[in-house]
């Protein structure tokens, strides 16, 4: 949630840097079919090291060049997504995508040299030119200078001026990942003190993975649950492998082996009060609890500025080692636009986040973000007053899934584990204003209309009542009732549990939604033996041809209503897990810490 918004006055571009201090035409390739495997790193003589795990000289940039054949590029995306076509799940390598979109040899080559020439060391990924320095080497090579500078509470490098590229970086058209804006996660705890639970003890839960796993209707674990697949997950924490060991050993269940990938230094010390912290437990327990067949690869950064995450997405996407991407975070799109920002535009900056969602999606990667917690008001007016409707990136991206969220309502049996589905809502919680809340400021269910993205192919299939991009696409249980909001909260509010740093905690938002959501897409990609790519091809045909047998609509508001079919609260709703996983005659999960469910 956030409190205020820093702009950015005209004589002063904020750049959010990383420091070295932490451990036209037609494809020219054809597609592999199945899951594409790494290839050497090259494309033509220009070598991609790819995105080292920290900088080497003290200071990072990023300089993205743009794609080539775009306009093919989101047909053979749209292709791999459609039954009916010969491309459809016949995705690309990496090398195979740089050899067709990538830009070209010279100009990665030619831009890396001009850098050089300044004194950056720098490293090829398949878009962007990754390059350190001293900040003396930076200052005098962009022609701008840096201090540092407070943005709600994180200290960023600031610079007087926006930089000033070297004419084979301006030619080529590239741009720099510098903003004054970090994104925040989509979690937080619940109005309950922490507590040990040892049982269910009422009808809105407290939730465990395998609760919601039941009331859903998964696969049993028997049948199918993720193997073969690897869910990625971006977020400036690590997780103790303690608190994983204490989560899933409650349900009996052996816990995950966390691969981690520190990009850009990684991640400041754990600290179980730090958000952050919250939301890489949440995230990691989540994903791997909704497929425990499953291996998790955590890409570990040092903040959610948008250099830190962008190199996160590119590191991931030009070492294809994960199949899913699964990313809690976000900021209101407008945030990025000039009138936030004294005139400067930063939305070339959610274009580099689209130029590398189409790469992971023609890789067959798919991205799903949480579409945020603060209802259809997502952004805070330009005099930071009260809040107005809007929608978050990465969310809004037309290539990523955005999941929105629900309080899940389950059947209540004494002595029983049982977790029987019962109904689910999507009302939201008014934070108090005798704490500080803004007129209009909420928490619900992430939602509403871009005026960034264009409406893509797939929300032709179902009526979305607009003309652009609308999120969210798809919903799962998120909870309510957080710690700030009015008390006593409306009934029916449920939460997740999740351990951190020794203890459970309550924890509530679609930041459980989407993480559930990208084991339940693994338990999808285990049935076809296949990954997604872009999921809402699939997502927006099973709403448009199945109905409530693939998905239910309860009732909700965030500040727009739900509907029985598409919403702006909703998406397509929330999914009957076995259908939605195309194994609709499974056997579904039994009850928990039994051998089915897990």
């Amino acid at each position: 949630m956030l409190r205020s918004i820093v702009r950015v006055l005209p004589v002063a571009v904020f750049v959010v840097l990383a420091s070295g201090c932490g451990g036209g035409g037609s494809r020219s390739v054809p597609a592999p079919s199945g899951n594409p495997q790494q290839q050497p790193a090259s494309v033509a003589g220009a070598v991609i090291d790819g995105v080292p795990a920290s900088a080497a000289r003290g200071i990072r940039v990023s300089v993205h060049l743009p794609l080539r054949n775009s306009s093919q590029l989101d047909t053979l995306v749209q292709s791999q997504s459609d039954k009916n076509s010969p491309e459809y799940h016949h995705f690309l390598t990496a090398e195979q995508f740089r050899a067709s979109y990538g830009p070209t040899s010279a100009d990665l080559t030619a831009a890396a040299a001009s850098l050089t020439a300044l004194g950056f060391t720098t490293h090829l990924s398949s878009q962007n030119i990754i390059a350190d320095a001293p900040q003396t080497v930076v200052e005098r090579g962009l022609g701008v200078r840096l201090t540092q500078s407070l943005v709600r509470g994180k200290s960023v490098l600031a610079a007087d001026r926006a930089p000033t590229l070297p004419a084979a970086l301006a030619k080529a058209g590239a741009t720099i990942s510098f903003s004054p804006l970090v994104m925040h996660v989509n979690s937080r705890r619940a109005q309950l003190a922490a507590f040990v639970p040892d049982n269910r003890y009422s009808p809105e839960g407290p939730y465990w993975f395998d609760d919601l796993k039941q009331a859903y209707g998964y696969p049993s674990y028997q049948q199918l649950n993720g193997a073969g697949r690897t869910i990625g997950i971006v977020m400036s924490s690590d997780v103790l492998d303690s608190d994983l060991a204490l989560y899933f050993g409650h349900e009996k269940l052996a816990p995950p082996s966390v691969g981690r990938r520190p990009v850009d230094g990684g991640p400041p010390p754990f600290d179980p009060n730090n958000g952050a912290s919250d939301e890489a437990s949440l995230d990691v327990q989540m994903s791997f609890g909704s497929a425990p067949g499953s291996r998790i690869l955590l890409y570990d950064i040092p903040d959610l500025s948008d250099q830190s995450i962008l190199d996160a997405y590119a590191a991931a996407i030009d070492e294809n080692k994960v199949d899913i991407v699964s990313s809690s975070f976000g900021l209101c799109e407008l945030y990025y636009t000039k009138a936030y920002n004294g005139g400067t535009d930063f939305t070339f900056i959610l274009q580099q986040y689209h130029d590398l969602f189409r790469q992971g999606n023609a890789q067959g990667i798919t991205f799903v973000a949480s579409s945020g917690d603060n209802g259809a008001y997502d952004c805070e007016d330009i005099a930071g007053t009260k809040f107005i409707k809007g929608v978050e990136n990465p969310a809004d991206d037309t290539d990523v899934t955005g999941v929105g969220g629900t309080n899940l309502i389950t059947a209540s049996v004494a002595n029983s584990l049982r977790s029987t589905y019962v109904s689910e809502n999507a009302y939201f919680d008014p934070f108090d204003p005798a704490q500080g809340a803004l007129p209009n400021e909420i928490w619900g269910s992430g939602g509403g209309i871009s005026v960034i993205f264009p409406k893509p192919w797939y929300q032709l299939l179902v009526n979305t009542r607009a003309d652009t991009r609308t999120v969210p696409d798809i919903a799962m249980h998120m909870g309510g009732c957080p710690i700030g909001s009015i008390s006593p909260c409306a009934v029916q509010r449920s939460s997740v549990i999740t351990a951190i740093g020794g203890s459970f905690y309550l924890l509530i938002g679609t930041s459980a939604s989407a993480p559930e959501l990208a084991g339940l897409l693994a338990v999808q990609e285990q049935r076809l033996g296949s990954r997604l790519g872009n999921a809402n091809g699939d997502i927006y045909l099973l709403g448009a041809l199945g109905g409530s047998s693939v998905y239910r609509h309860p009732p909700g508001d965030n500040g727009y209503s739900t509907h029985p079919d598409y919403d702006y609260v909703l998406g397509n709703g929330t999914p009957h897990a076995a259908d939605f996983a195309l194994d609709p005659f499974a056997p579904l999960a039994g009850n928990p810490q039994t051998p089915s469910n897990p």
